[in-house]
């Protein structure tokens, strides 16, 4: 699945850093929280697929967070991560509005499985394929085409490529490419939007004889709809 984005809430740093890493090396943006308050206004400000809800945390715990989150309507899809295996826990934890429950120690290949789930579109909407004129995205496997012509890209690519195709037609700053395709703890840098571009364009205009990928002067790029 491509640009899944995560919210991790852990208090144990090592921890959140190890399942943050791994989230990102399978393709996944994350973001970490080390408090539940912390939790709250990020989930609320921001976009997130799936949030990581750890039960044991400083200040508010995750029940309490949860419970917060749902009454502010937030109805992202919560995973409860904590070490309390006992049943009343589990059904404490969905009561307040989680969607799914993991024990630590777990596997995390379990976990990135079930966030996946928990992310994945549900059957009868758009699906897992974009698609703009003749350019396709498979957002499960990240296969593109092209005219029916396979092109491999990168992970950053295929996820800029994915910001642009849900949004073909408009104009996007680099500011907006930087949100949709980087987690918050990206460094900042100018150019490296117009770096992908020339990218993109290099493997998905160039090759076919198309122009696609325009440069709208001041304003930043669009993808032509058509």
């Amino acid at each position: 699945m491509c640009r899944v984005r995560v919210l991790v809430v852990e208090d144990e740093v090592p921890l959140a850093k190890l399942v943050r890493e791994g989230f990102k090396g399978e393709g996944l943006l994350a973001d970490v929280a080390l408090r539940g308050e912390d939790a709250l206004w990020m989930a609320g400000s921001s976009g997130y697929d799936v949030i990581c809800l750890d039960v044991n945390l400083p200040g508010i715990d995750g029940f309490e967070t949860c419970r917060r989150l749902r009454a502010d309507g937030v109805a992202t899809p919560v995973l409860m991560l904590t070490a309390r295996d006992a049943v009343d826990d589990r059904i404490t934890g969905l009561d307040t509005g989680a969607d799914d429950y993991l024990v630590k120690p777990f596997d995390f290949g379990e976990l990135l499985a079930r966030v996946r789930a928990l992310a994945r579109r549900p059957p009868g909407s758009a699906g897992n394929v974009l698609t703009v004129g003749d350019l396709t995205l498979d957002l499960a496997t990240h296969r593109v085409t092209r005219a029916g012509q396979g092109v491999e890209l990168s992970v950053k690519e295929v996820q800029i490529l994915e910001v642009f195709m849900r949004r073909a037609g408009e104009v996007l700053t680099r500011l907006q490419l930087l949100e949709g395709a980087w987690d918050s703890g990206y460094e900042n840098r100018s150019n490296v939007i117009d770096v992908y571009v020339r990218y993109l364009r290099e493997k998905l205009d160039r090759p076919f004889g198309r122009q696609s990928l325009e440069t709208v002067r001041g304003a930043g790029y669009r993808l032509q709809a058509e």
